[in-house]
């Protein structure tokens, strides 16, 4: 796995797409301590959908490696949206173990020719967890709809980020109108 900048791996989609590679989609990973929500884009890249949760332990990760291959055939991936903590002000320990989960993951070498970036998670656990807590569910099935959920604002909100970043690259910028009198 690779470690591209943002907005550089969305232009690399971008020119995959024109020279006739199809572009591809992206995967978002929210990576809580016990379970990694994720969610796909459609593919265009406009809207993320929750797919699934996957199961995080040390000794399983050869399998979420695996997990990770299939997903990538599946839904013809060409990158992962990592959600990570930016807060910079404070050490957060969520940035640690997204670092040592991509880390991990690149060691299994499994996920050779993939592109990852890091985006900024910014509350999206804690926002889910308010928005279910009226509907009284199982604490456990709670926790698997907040992680995936989690996920889609990721990927929601890079994806939200980068298309309008496109379309506004795009637009002619805007005459400068004369301030001559009359």
């Amino acid at each position: 796995m690779k470690y591209v900048r943002p907005w550089n791996l969305f232009l690399d989609l971008q020119k995959a797409k024109a020279a006739g590679g199809g572009g591809g989609r992206l995967l978002g990973l929210d990576v809580g301590d016990k379970y990694v929500g994720l969610a796909v884009s459609d593919s265009h890249n406009k809207i993320a959908s929750p797919l699934s949760v996957l199961l995080r332990k040390k000794s399983t990760l050869g399998l979420m490696a695996e997990d990770f291959q299939s997903l990538v055939l599946e839904f013809s991936l060409v990158g992962f949206i990592v959600g990570s903590p930016l807060d910079t002000l404070k050490k957060n320990p969520g940035v640690f173990q997204v670092k040592r989960l991509i880390d991990d993951l690149c060691k299994t070498a499994k996920l050779e020719g993939m592109k990852y970036t890091y985006w900024d998670e910014c509350y999206t656990s804690q926002n889910i967890e308010l928005l279910l807590k009226p509907l009284n569910l199982h604490p456990v099935h709670a926790k698997t709809i907040c992680d995936k959920f989690a996920a889609v604002g990721i990927l929601q909100g890079y994806l939200d980020y980068v298309n309008r970043k496109l379309t506004s690259d795009q637009k002619p910028s805007p005459l400068l109108k004369s301030s001559s009198t009359e």
